[in-house]
């Protein structure tokens, strides 16, 4: 019966398995993977994204090897990818539908990439107008992307030093965006001197895109946020609860809206939202013994990143350590708490417990035209 079906009726089959799912059913049979090829947007990003939680990609942060390890929360598995197709070693900026936006971690000049680790496929962008070391990246995915296989997004660079006319080097103060639309990187704005040394010097983290504003959070204590209002191209800057007692904080999305994640020396990490006139609503606080849990017996936050998506928040550190996990349940009324234990060993090879940077994204085996 099922060698019988029409593509298309086996194709809206297909959109609702996972892609390790997916990629063992095209290879069951001749039909099966002909079926996947014939009706690639079917079984896209566009439509898993839909039905499957976003997978957690963990990159070492030290040159260890071209290698990453994902996630899979539909089976709770860990998987070891090879990233030798890279020709650097690299680092994650953000996620773009079901590929990642990269930047190489032995160059000083800031060069981006794209790559989908699970097809192998990578590309630079093109270089940026004005060379410059250590900016500030934001991504903005636009809506169309949801609803098309080709890409469309914009990545905006602020601040960095970049050579001076006369020799040695300066803040820059010019905005840059790239668009995928026509492959190509415009000047757009200034960045006032003040928001350009704090984006070069204390903003380690990428950006977070919320309501029309790409936000920055300041690493210098006390924490802080900087915001750009891309339409009207506006800059502020407000401050964040608890700021000076804070000893990790991160911003994230978190239903269309800013949220803000970050713990406190000896203390509880919580969680807030952005409400109006700048003001922060306390929503969560980690559960305590997933805290002590998480930071080992150790009672400083320092060491924990977080990263988000609209329907999850991971806090984490080393590969091993395992992962607290705020996540969106099914019936989409309620969030709730798990634990997730970390990578020890895969397919029984023990794993090293790296420090990781981690990165949410929706794995899909279709190739991407860049």
């Amino acid at each position: 019966m099922w060698s019988n079906l029409p593509f298309d009726v086996l194709a809206k089959i297909f959109s609702f398995l996972s892609p390790d799912s997916l990629a063992r059913a095209r290879s069951t049979c001749r039909h099966w993977n002909a079926c996947v090829d014939t009706y690639p947007i079917a079984t896209s990003f566009i439509l898993l994204s839909l039905h499957h939680r976003p997978w957690f990609l963990a990159l070492p942060t030290r040159n260890r090897g071209q290698h990453c390890y994902v996630h899979n929360p539909v089976i709770d598995n860990w998987h070891l990818l090879s990233l030798d197709f890279l020709p650097d070693p690299v680092r994650p900026v953000a996620s773009i539908g079901a590929l990642i936006l990269v930047r190489p971690t032995n160059c000083t000049v800031l060069q981006l990439a794209l790559c989908n680790p699970f097809t192998r496929q990578f590309r630079n962008l093109p270089m940026s107008n004005i060379s410059r070391t250590n900016p500030a990246v934001g991504v903005v995915t636009l809506d169309s992307v949801q609803h098309s296989p080709n890409l469309n997004f914009r990545v905006y660079v602020a601040g960095g030093m970049s050579e001076a006319p006369r020799g040695g080097a300066m803040y820059e103060l010019k905005l840059e965006m790239y668009d995928s639309m026509d492959d190509t990187w415009h000047v757009v704005g200034f960045v006032p001197t003040e928001f350009a040394v704090r984006l070069t010097v204390w903003t380690p983290n990428e950006s977070v895109y919320s309501n029309g504003v790409l936000y920055w959070m300041t690493s210098a204590r006390a924490y802080s946020v900087m915001g750009y209002e891309i339409d009207g191209h506006r800059w502020r800057g407000f401050g964040v609860p608890m700021a000076d007692k804070l000893e990790f904080a991160a911003l994230l999305c978190r239903n269309g809206g800013l949220t803000l994640v970050g713990g406190a020396s000896e203390g509880e990490a919580c969680i807030w939202e952005l409400k109006e006139g700048d003001r922060w609503g306390l929503i969560e606080k980690v559960p305590m013994e997933m805290g002590r849990k998480l930071l080992g017996g150790k009672r400083s936050w320092g060491s924990i990143k977080c990263v988000g998506s609209e329907e999850a928040i991971y806090l984490y550190k080393e590969l091993g350590s395992g992962m607290v996990v705020w996540r969106e349940m099914e019936e989409k009324a309620r969030w709730a708490w798990f634990w997730i234990e970390g990578c020890y060993s895969i397919g029984g090879n023990q794993v090293p417990n790296l420090p990781i940077k981690g990165v949410f994204l929706h794995p899909n085996l279709f190739p991407f035209t860049f």
